[in-house]
Parts: structure tokens; C-alpha cells; sequence
């Protein structure tokens, strides 16, 4: 829940920095996603297939959030 509310919590916000410090938060956010995924797959509670395409997933929502932080 953290990344979509701090990106649409960020695009609310009129200057570049605000709006970058809460993109910054999102791209955190979703760093801890591909952590939670890892955990989730030794556990057993994630297939090791889905895993991986989620974190696929993840690799672009980071790139982007990333290319976001910059301005």
C-alpha cells in the first residue's frame, strides 16, 4: 500500500523536491517489496516462478520511480 499512496501523495505536491522526496519514499517502499518476495519464497508461500515475475514487476516500478526522483 506504501508505494501507490506515497506516489499519488507526491503528485499532489507543487514543488519538485516535495514531489521527488515522496517518489524517493515509493521507490524505498518497493525495494522492500522485492525483500518481502524473497522471504516469501523460502518460506514456501510463493511459488519460486511468481517470485520471480513479481520482482520482474518490481525491477520497472523501481526504474521508473527512480527516473521520477530526478525531476
Amino acid at each position: 500500500m506504501s508505494v501507490p499512496l506515497n506516489i499519488a501523495e507526491g503528485s499532489g505536491k507543487p514543488a519538485i523536491a516535495d514531489r521527488a522526496r515522496f517518489y524517493a519514499i515509493a521507490r524505498g517502499s518497493a525495494m522492500e517489496c522485492g525483500s518481502l518476495l524473497d522471504v516469501c519464497r523460502v518460506a514456501g508461500f510463493v511459488p519460486s516462478a511468481d517470485a520471480e515475475d513479481a520482482k520482474t514487476l518490481l525491477a520497472r516500478i523501481v526504474a521508473m520511480l527512480t527516473r521520477m526522483c530526478r525531476g
